[in-house]
Formats: structure tokens, C-alpha cells, sequence
């Protein structure tokens, strides 16, 4: 009997050491908790040694975001979450770059550049705020799987809100791009005439696996805990769609950014990308740009790239 009941008790502390890992995976993965660090009273800026000497410009865009008059939107997710975002108009009629932002962030903090730039490529923007993230509900990041189904109800809205002449580019950074991929391998309203994707990963396996190996951890070993914790407390499948997959069925033209030193997000992720993608598309690269930086550190380059692409298809979506 005595042996009966440690057994129970060896197995009952196995499970519940079980449930205590793929937790942690979940909350330390997926969870949408918000960041309290701040490196500036004013401004939110993004922490780490590479975008320090980036600070000044970061603060003078968002002191120059502050002052551009904006509308706040909101959209309703398919699972009923409320989505949040802030249009900024260049021009009536203007064609509307439809922006979303990294892994943990938010859209003021790593898109106010991008209205900028826009607004100096003659289009207007609407960054918005992923699930869990500013002012948007969520408590769940799902590595661009549910997000991208976001892109989809942002598009509709767009279209209600501007009218069936609309023409929107979706624009992502990091998961940003993530999203924006996924959702460019799906059935796209006419009005969506291309993309760019910024140092967007190949796949939700892939980036994660690269960051457990980076810590020094079993990365075959402890991915497979962290896709079944997303199945458990997250209720969604993190294989369901890549973005190296989505580019096998992509039929939008789209434009690739990474900055060459980039040690987040390897390059090399978007040149696989490019290599899979089916539809019209471009890549450019920035030298010594690291995760998120290749617009800060050439603007010139980054805004002629950009120009010199065509989003003008025979293809239909």
C-alpha cells in the first residue's frame, strides 16, 4: 500500500510539474502583460543598448506625432475583442498604409517614424494597436496567427469607413510584418494593393526556437512545451499559418526591409521570405541596422526603396 501511494505522489507532483512549465511557457510566450519599464518620463521608448543612441530622433518623432491632428478608431476582433488605432490623414483620397507594430509593443512607439514617412511618400497612415497591446483588448500574443485574422476586420473597416475607392498597404514591423504576411497569403479585398514587411521572422517555429537557443536552453526539447501551451491557456495553434508559407500564396506585391545587423531577427529570415514569395516583390537590406532600425539608420535609402516599387498587379486577390 505504502508503495501504491508513492507512486500516486511521484505522479501527481509529475503532472503538476507538468502544468507548472507549460504555464510558465504561456505566461512568459504569450501573455500580454504590460511592460512597466520606462527609460523616459515623457516618451515610451523601446529599451536596449541599440536603440539608445536612436533616443533623440525617437523623442523628436513623437513630439512631431503629438502634433499631427488624428482621428481614434476602433474595429471589433472576430472573437469580439475591441481594437484600437489613430488615423493620421496626409492627403483626401490618399492611399492608407494600415500599420502594425513588434512583439510586445505598441503602435506610437514603433510606428511614429512610419507616419512621418508616409506622410513623405505622399500616403496617409493607420497604426493601430495589436490585441493586448495600448488601448486594445486581449490578454493573448499570438505570434502574427490571430493578428493576422485582426488585419482582415482593420481592412473591412477601412473599406466602410473611407469607402470602395480605398487603396491600403499593409505595413508590419518584426511580429508586425508576421501579421501582415499571414494575412497577404489570404483572400485580400481588391482595395489592398501590396505590402511591406520589415524584419518579419519566417516562422513563429523558427524565431522562437532561435531565442531558446540564445539562452541557452534545448530548443527541440522545449518548443514543443511552448506550442502545446499555446494549444492549452492561449486556444490557438501557432503552426496554423508562417509567413514563409503565406508568401507560397501570396498574390499583393510586396516589398522586404531588414537591417544586415539585425541580431534579433536574422536577415537572412527575410531573404527566405522573399525567395518564397510567389507574387511581384522587392527586397532591400540596410548595413549595420539592427531589430526595427533600418528606417533610423538611412532614411534617404529606405524612403527610395520604397518609391522606386510598384504595387501596380495584373494579378487578382
Amino acid at each position: 500500500m505504502d508503495t501504491i501511494w508513492i507512486i500516486l505522489i511521484i505522479l501527481a507532483a509529475l503532472v503538476l510539474l507538468f502544468f507548472l512549465v507549460t504555464f510558465l511557457c504561456f505566461f512568459v510566450t504569450f501573455y500580454g502583460w504590460k511592460d512597466p519599464r520606462r527609460v523616459d518620463e515623457e516618451f515610451d521608448l523601446p529599451p536596449g543598448k541599440i536603440y539608445e543612441p536612436f533616443y533623440p530622433v525617437m523623442r523628436q518623432w513623437m513630439r512631431e506625432l503629438h502634433a499631427i491632428p488624428f482621428e481614434e478608431v476602433c474595429t471589433t476582433s472576430f472573437d469580439g475583442l475591441k481594437l484600437y488605432g489613430k488615423y493620421y490623414e496626409c492627403a483626401p483620397g490618399a492611399p492608407i498604409e494600415l500599420m502594425f507594430h513588434g512583439y510586445r509593443g505598441n503602435a506610437e512607439r514603433d510606428l511614429c517614424g512610419g507616419v512621418q514617412r508616409c506622410f513623405a511618400l505622399g500616403r496617409s497612415a493607420l497604426i493601430v494597436d495589436q490585441r493586448t497591446s495600448g488601448k486594445s483588448g486581449g490578454k493573448v500574443i499570438s505570434f502574427g496567427i490571430n493578428e493576422s485574422r485582426d488585419c482582415h476586420s482593420w481592412v473591412e473597416f477601412m473599406i466602410d469607413r473611407f469607402g470602395p475607392e480605398v487603396q491600403i498597404i499593409l505595413t508590419g514591423i518584426s511580429m508586425g510584418a508576421a501579421t501582415v504576411m499571414i494575412a497577404a497569403g489570404q483572400s485580400l479585398p481588391d482595395n489592398v494593393i501590396g505590402a511591406l514587411a520589415d524584419c518579419g521572422y519566417t516562422s513563429a517555429e523558427a524565431i522562437i526556437k532561435k531565442v531558446i537557443r540564445q539562452i541557452h536552453l534545448p530548443a527541440n526539447l522545449l518548443y514543443p512545451v511552448v506550442k502545446l501551451s499555446a494549444k492549452l491557456y492561449g486556444r490557438f495553434d501557432l503552426e496554423e499559418f508562417s509567413p514563409i508559407d503565406s508568401m507560397k500564396q501570396c498574390t499583393i506585391p510586396i516589398i522586404f526591409a531588414h537591417g544586415e545587423a539585425d541580431d534579433f531577427v536574422p536577415c537572412s529570415m527575410s531573404r527566405e521570405n522573399y525567395e518564397a514569395c510567389t507574387a511581384p516583390k522587392a527586397i532591400f537590406t540596410v548595413p549595420g541596422a539592427g531589430h526595427g532600425l533600418s528606417f533610423p539608420v538611412d532614411k534617404e535609402a529606405y524612403l527610395k526603396a520604397l518609391q522606386n516599387f510598384s504595387y501596380q498587379t495584373t494579378s487578382t486577390h
